[in-house]
């Protein structure tokens, strides 16, 4: 992958913890090392096929200095976030911001914080078998557009499905949607199980009746063992309910740990 540097760039802004710092300002300085596809500016040395590197440190600056933080870390949050967000052609930001007049009073050049930050890709499941189901999808889709630094991107058709596991219950009519997120994975958990409480799940008997279930599948190709958020989902590659609208968005997508795309675990056997 390509990059574009910024190096040095000097920001004088009123960020800090003490009110010293927010009544007479201070200096800080940003280095951005942004993973881009540079080849088209490169073969037609035009101006519109790159990143204006100058009016990004001008925008910068803009964004740097319109709200007082406390916290570096979040002044540079702000920052990755607000090139991510501008800057369709960015993959990932590696920013450092550094505090060269931090009130230490001891002999350092400068503190500073590094963030690395960029998109990630996430399928997640979608399931209802409780009073209005298509209402309830949809209106968890709107939900999930709707969560701060996540974009719906695009979302399958429905299907109806018999029940798993509880098998005494209404037919589920289940989906899954493709999104892309600023959101680490426990932060995204949390946002989709809210979700759910927002649309009246409550959960009860295992595999029992919901009015909406939302399982995130794939997060890029993390995996995890932690009990709160186990990546890929444990028995995805069982469940034909999820197999079929992912193949219909994702055919391509590869199971971290299966090593198998989502066709091959579709023709598989025994699928539930």
């Amino acid at each position: 992958m390509d990059q574009l540097i910024i190096k040095d760039l000097e920001l004088f802004a009123y960020h800090g913890v003490n009110q010293e710092e927010k009544n007479m300002g201070q200096k800080f300085i940003l280095d951005a090392t942004i993973d881009l596809d540079l080849s088209v500016a490169g073969d037609n040395d035009a101006i519109g096929s790159a990143l204006h590197y100058a009016k990004l440190c001008h925008e910068l600056q803009d964004v740097f200095t319109q709200t007082k933080h406390d916290l570096i870390e979040r002044a540079a949050t702000v920052l990755c976030h607000y090139i991510l967000n501008h800057y369709s052609q960015v993959a990932t930001v590696d920013l450092t911001l550094k505090k060269p007049w931090a009130p230490i009073h001891l002999p350092i050049d400068y503190p500073a914080v590094r963030l690395v930050r960029r998109w990630h890709k996430v399928y997640i499941a979608l399931g209802s078998n409780l009073g209005d189901k298509q209402e309830h999808i949809n209106q968890a889709l709107e939900h999930i557009n709707a969560l701060q630094h996540t974009q719906l991107v695009k979302s399958s058709s429905l299907i109806i499905t018999s029940p798993v596991g509880y098998t005494d219950q209404d037919d589920f009519l289940n989906g899954v949607c493709e999104v892309k997120t600023l959101l680490s994975a426990p932060r995204l958990m949390d946002a989709l199980l809210d979700i759910e409480k927002k649309l009246g799940r409550i959960r009860t008997t295992h595999w029992g009746p919901r009015t909406i279930d939302l399982d995130m599948l794939y997060y890029d190709d993390l995996v995890t063992d932690d009990p709160h958020i186990i990546l890929p989902h444990p028995r995805m590659n069982e469940r034909r309910f999820v197999l079929e609208p992912l193949n219909e968005i994702a055919p391509y997508a590869l199971h971290p740990l299966l090593k198998k795309r989502t066709f091959e675990l579709l023709n598989a056997q025994d699928l539930a």
